[in-house]
């Protein structure tokens, strides 16, 4: 059970509305519209890992609030990559009336083709998509990476079995660091972690 208390709590904070979840549009290589829970980006803050200098990606934003929460905290840069149209219509409508704003922005394309920005030094993945798309989506960061080498730290939230494997068999990523967030919610579920990687 999420703490719906502190999920109300930073939407209205930050004007924007993204909480529930949305089934639509997922099929078996794109899931659903989940948000990550507030209590667990506030791990994440804490951590220190993003800061104002940073330019952060979220892939799959659906409606924004890694974004939205994440610049308001640390005063990063923040771009999300969202494919469905009408979700990432929900994104822009919460860009539009909501507070700290002026450092998010929202793109409607499929990850695949996405070229990743060169000043792109941190990007969160909550499940948003296959295997398949993970694999098209970490060539796209090594284009990048080699393009303009620089520290790049990949941040998996609920990371799938499927998800691990792929990241660990990568030459080119490194295990970083793990964000424990079991205590979080009840149940003790193994999966609840940010899985940190890095690029080498």
């Amino acid at each position: 059970m999420r703490d719906d208390k502190n999920e109300i709590h930073w939407d209205k904070t930050l004007r924007i509305r993204t909480s529930g979840r949305d089934d639509s549009r997922a099929d078996q290589f794109r899931y659903p519209y989940e948000p990550t829970p507030y209590s667990v980006l506030e791990r994440l803050v804490n951590t220190g890992l993003i800061r104002k200098g940073n330019v952060l990606l979220d892939y799959g934003c659906g409606k924004g609030r890694v974004d939205f929460f994440l610049s308001r905290q640390t005063r990063c840069r923040a771009i999300g990559i969202e494919y469905d149209e009408r979700i990432w219509q929900k994104a822009e409508e919460n860009r539009n009336s909501g507070s700290f704003v002026d450092k998010v922005s929202f793109v409607c394309m499929d990850a695949r083709e996405f070229n990743v920005p060169v000043d792109v030094d941190r990007i969160y993945f909550f499940n948003p998509f296959s295997v398949e798309i993970l694999q098209r989506v970490l060539a796209r960061i090594r284009d990048s990476y080699y393009e303009s080498m620089r520290e790049i730290l990949l941040f998996f939230y609920y990371p799938s079995e499927e998800y691990v494997s792929c990241l660990m068999e990568e030459d080119e990523l490194m295990f970083y660091d793990e964000i424990d967030c079991r205590d979080l919610f009840p149940g003790e579920d193994p999966r609840e972690r940010i899985l940190i990687f890095e690029f080498i």
